[in-house]
């Protein structure tokens, strides 16, 4: 496994703090969090990029920073949009069809080989993932405006991350990711201000957002770009599918569930599949 590669796993671990850290936040309106999120990691980033004297990296071409702000801002309005308008457990369901999109999305996109082997470790993490995040599903009718919306998000980050290294984009710096992070935090504050009340927050709520921007909404972001443009996209999609099942399990490490034989049944397959996934030749 390349250092590349190992970088999107780094921020596949971050992502699996996500759910843990917006539990924290509670009480706090959705898109406040992400603008006080992605305003975090984007001042960070800038920091990070301004000590090491390379702020002319963010001066880059319309179609950056249209992927960029677009893919960070679009995946996460559709999401919010989603929960809005239908269940959670079937929204979040349809969302993660976004790591089996990036591994087939690799083929037409990257020209990567897709062989059996890969295929077959991915849809073991689905089948894993489905059975943790799904059970109990129902798809109402009423609610397909919803489940369109999650279709959306899982279409809009699948496509941002794997063309992320393409020829035109993978020469984009992950530097200028500061950037998209900050062009985010104004769309989802314009978005708050007009659609939610804005909340005081507490000061356990303070650090919940401030940890949020530091990980899962900040350095993942880095990371995943790192990924995506010099890594293996294929394998990091099968193993996407262990962001839900870790997830879980920091959970009830918190005291915020409790195991299952669903939840080890689903860690057994999830880690299957990207066992058989990581083994297959490229």
């Amino acid at each position: 496994m390349s250092s590349a590669t190992l970088a999107g796993c780094g921020a596949l671990a971050l992502w699996a703090f996500l759910a843990l850290l917006s539990r924290l936040s509670a009480g706090l309106p959705p898109l406040q969090i992400t603008a006080m999120g992605f305003a975090v990691g984007g001042l960070v980033g800038l920091a990070v990029v301004a000590a090491k004297g390379r702020l002319g990296l963010l001066r880059q071409p319309g179609i950056a920073w249209l992927h960029g702000v677009g893919g960070l801002f679009g995946y996460h309005a559709l999401y919010f949009l989603a929960l809005a308008l239908a269940p959670a457990v079937e929204a979040n369901l349809i969302n993660y069809l976004w790591p089996l999109l990036i591994v087939l999305l690799s083929a037409p996109l990257r020209g990567l080989r897709l062989g059996p082997a890969r295929l077959a470790g991915v849809g073991l993490g689905f089948a894993g993932c489905a059975l943790l995040v799904g059970s109990g599903a129902a798809f109402p009718p009423e609610a397909i405006p919803g489940f369109l919306a999650a279709l959306g998000c899982a279409v809009v980050w699948a496509v941002y991350s794997v063309t992320s290294g393409t020829p035109r984009l993978a020469a984009v710096p992950t530097e200028a990711v500061a950037g998209f992070c900050l062009g985010t935090a104004v769309l989802a504050a314009v978005a708050h201000l007009a659609f939610e009340a804005t909340v005081t927050p507490d000061a356990g709520q303070w650090l919940a957002v401030a940890l949020l921007g530091l990980g899962p909404v900040g350095a993942a972001f880095f990371l995943w770009d790192i990924g995506m443009k010099r890594g293996d996209p294929r394998l990091l999609g099968a193993l996407a599918y262990a962001v839900p099942v870790a997830s879980t399990l920091l959970l009830i490490l918190a005291g915020q569930g409790e195991f299952s034989a669903r939840v080890v049944l689903a860690t057994l397959m999830v880690a299957g599949g990207g066992f058989v996934a990581a083994r297959a030749k490229r």
